[in-house]
């Protein structure tokens, strides 16, 4: 190897390498050299600039640390100002809420309108001065000189709401709620408070405080359905905004606040004391004198009574979300913003239904400890034809039939029934009805009783929980955790179906502890008279513009059919379900002369109250509970759920050609009567309801029978018409638990207070 490199190469090498290495130490040691230079000039020149003692503490080392904080700051403003400009993204960001319907029933018949109809939109110049300033005393006094967030306005309202141990005043400027209007929703989060300030500072710099103040007025929503001053002006007064008197601005000024509490076609004591309020506000941010404001005080507005005018809010609400994504699917060069949208609400089934829920309501609610309902009646192919979704929409806009995801109960079973009846099972088959554990976990039927063998028709008829979870744990087969594996198949069913609700996997689930809304609920039913295809819920049946041109139609452009189980499947399950009504738990829901399925659910400690059946025509959900997730007084699906689902169907089969359902037969037509009244201007008549009482007679209501009792002997003393000798004797006081009622609402219910798993706030 030493051979490979000649001599005097090696020579050269060596000399090479150690030229290498001084010039490599030179420059380090000359660099080196360099910086301490510099370092040294560098000190001496700061040297001039030292502050010692107390100068440095009190001037030099706050504003270091100021430097550094806000530096800091800055990039953590720059981070949380990242999510609330990417909500301006949209080159249309101005006018991509500028969205203005006018809803038709089915029939074309006007049933009310939701968003902004900026092209009659009032120029601000012509809005009344005395609207302006009570908007600006009430709302943010300080508009036109801050930069969009009013510091001072914050603070003050911190410190009276820190005061007055709650929220008594607000901080938020009018930009920022032009900014939420425009971009965010009403959650209260600091992630929107947040995105609420930047947003509001990014307004400030695209628009002039008048265009604000503008947008403002006309986007913020006013009560009523209504949106904007003008618009409130004519639902509230029968004029324009043009035309308010300082007592009417006062009203209208209040409702920025809370529109519901203060609209004073709903409580007009509590509209006109905020309208005082905001003459207050007047005279104290010096906009006006307490002269001025005088007569207003004494002679306040007064609002048109609309009491009677029942719109369908819930289902317009839900309507106007639905119109909202559709236009966000067409083509980005449509600027069309103005539509007359066609639905598939009947106004007569949608009386009936809203009647039915608040008779029922009214006449046992206190019985039963039920503030709450729920119900969604649609068509075969997802048409909604009515929707109620709560007992009084301008006590509360929350939809519950299409927002709240409550517990189904044993109504989520036909998707587990289903689910076998896919994998090999059949309607006849056997079972044994017997204890089952899943982990620590042992289903109990109502009762705590089991009924050995039964067909899955039994099973299902009478609501028997500890089959479907046998089931599931069947559908696993061999694998290592059946059980799972079989809930994992359910709920692609359920999917399937169309629900679309997010059904946790839980031991439970196959008994309805998992929560879904109402709305998905019932249109999933029609998979079964529908021949195993499932369809989507959607109210828009055909779109138009302000000038007619037809934009979008359902039959055509809407989402088809999709057949998620067969046919045979589908009629089998029809077939069993039709027990449930004619001899099971759900009694109460049967049709005269109609074929009727459905299923009743009731869920752990009556909290959730269910019934969703079907016919060849239409299919329907309802659903009662409360709010809080309190417990009701032991109702069952087969009590108020039944008989409310009952009295709106008779109503909507009126006219009708009945319809066959496959697996379980045809009906008869019923009378027209609806269709006569509706042709004759007039509301349909509904049905009498005949509902049973509650199962047991209570404490109170049996002393009072005592009392009348009581009362009844002494007036027949009184008219001398008990004998002298025979004297009335005084009835024996009632227990509460002695009295029951062989044919009540919550006799109906083997199996039905089933999902163990505690329920889940909306």
């Amino acid at each position: 190897m030493r051979q490979i490199v000649p001599p005097h190469w090696k020579k050269k090498i060596r000399h090479w390498m150690l030229d290498l290495d001084a010039r490599i130490d030179s420059t380090l040691f000359s660099s080196g050299k360099g910086v301490r230079e510099l370092y040294e000039r560098f000190s001496t020149f700061m040297d001039r600039f030292y502050v010692g003692r107390w100068k440095r503490w009190v001037f030099i080392e706050p504003l270091s640390e100021a430097a550094t904080l806000g530096l800091v700051g800055l990039v953590l403003m720059l981070a949380l100002a990242v999510p609330a400009f990417r909500e301006t993204s949209d080159d249309d960001w101005l006018k991509k809420s500028d969205l203005a319907v006018t809803f038709l029933d089915r029939y074309g018949n006007p049933i009310g309108s939701r968003g902004i109809k900026h092209n009659d939109s009032i120029p601000l110049e012509d809005f009344p001065d005395n609207l302006i300033k009570a908007t600006l005393a009430t709302e943010d006094r300080r508009f036109y000189e801050h930069f969009g967030i009013d510091i001072a306005g914050t603070g003050r309202a911190l410190v009276t709401n820190a005061q007055a141990g709650g929220v008594r005043q607000g901080g938020s400027s009018i930009t920022q709620q032009l900014a939420k209007n425009l971009f965010l929703n009403n959650e209260r989060t600091i992630e929107r408070k947040v995105k609420e300030a930047f947003l509001a500072i990014w307004l400030e710099t695209r628009l002039t405080k008048n265009e604000i103040l503008k947008l403002y007025l006309d986007r913020a929503y006013m009560g009523g359905g209504t949106f904007g001053v003008d618009g409130a002006a004519h639902f509230y007064f029968n004029k324009s905004a043009r035309d308010v008197n300082l007592a009417e601005s006062a009203m209208l000024a209040g409702l920025f606040k809370a529109p519901t509490k203060y609209a004073p076609h709903i409580n007009l004591p509590a509209a006109r004391a905020r309208a005082n309020v905001v003459l207050d506000n007047l005279v104290d941010a010096g906009f006006m004198t307490e002269g001025q404001v005088f007569g207003a005080r004494r002679n306040p507005a007064i609002a048109v009574d609309r009491r009677d005018e029942n719109s369908p809010n819930y289902y317009l609400d839900w309507a106007f979300d639905e119109m909202r994504r559709l236009v966000d699917t067409f083509p980005k060069s449509y600027v069309e913003r103005v539509f007359v949208v066609r639905t598939a609400i009947d106004m007569t089934v949608q009386r009936a239904a809203e009647s039915a829920v608040e008779n029922q309501l009214r006449q046992f609610g206190r019985d039963y400890h039920a503030t709450q309902a729920a119900t969604v009646v649609a068509d075969l192919d997802g048409g909604v034809r009515a929707m109620v979704g709560g007992r009084d929409y301008g006590a509360s806009q929350f939809n519950r039939a299409v927002d709240a995801m409550r517990q189904p109960g044993s109504s989520f079973k036909p998707y587990v029934y289903a689910t076998a009846l896919l994998n090999g099972w059949k309607p006849s088959d056997t079972i044994i009805d017997g204890p089952v554990c899943i982990g620590n976990w042992c289903p109990q039927n109502y009762g705590h009783s089991y009924s050995g063998k039964v067909t899955l028709t039994t099973a299902i008829t009478r609501s028997i929980n500890v089959v479907p979870v046998k089931l599931s744990i069947w559908l696993g087969g061999k694998s290592p955790n059946p059980a799972k594996v079989g809930r994992a198949k359910i709920t692609e069913v359920a999917r399937k179906f169309g629900i679309k609700a997010p059904l946790p996997d839980t031991p439970s689930m196959p008994i309805g502890s998992d929560e879904v809304s109402v709305l998905e609920h019932a249109v999933a039913y029609a998979t079964f008279p529908n021949k195993g295809k499932s369809v989507t819920p959607h109210a828009v049946l055909e779109v138009r513009t302000g000038a007619g041109d037809l934009v979008w139609r359902f039959d055509r452009d809407g989402k088809k059919p999709v057949q998620a189980i067969p046919a045979s499947v589908a009629s089998d399950m029809s077939g069993m379900m039709s027990h449930v009504v004619s001899e099971g738990t759900a009694r109460r829901a049967a049709l005269d002369g109609i074929p009727t399925g459905g299923k009743t659910g009731t869920t752990n400690a009556y909290r959730d109250a269910w019934f969703a059946g079907f016919t060849g025509n239409f299919t329907c959900a309802v659903w009662y509970g409360n709010d809080d997730y309190s417990p009701t007084n032991r109702m069952t699906g087969g009590s108020l759920p039944a008989q409310t689902w009952h009295d709106i169907m008779v109503v909507a089969h009126q006219g009708v050609e009945i319809k066959e359902i496959p697996g379980i037969g045809a009906g008869t037509k019923q009378p027209a009567s609806a269709s006569a009244a509706m042709a004759a201007g007039g509301a349909p008549k509904l049905p009498d309801i005949k509902p049973g009482p509650p199962p047991i007679l209570t404490k109170r209501g049996a002393d009072i029978l005592v009392r009348v009792e009581k009362l009844l002997d002494e007036a027949g003393k009184t008219a001398g018409k008990v004998a002298p000798g025979d004297p009335a004797k005084p009835g024996k006081p009632v227990s509460s638990s002695a009295i029951a009622f062989p044919d009540s609402f919550a006799a109906a219910a083997p199996g039905e207070a089933a999902a163990t798993a505690p329920p889940r706030k909306n």
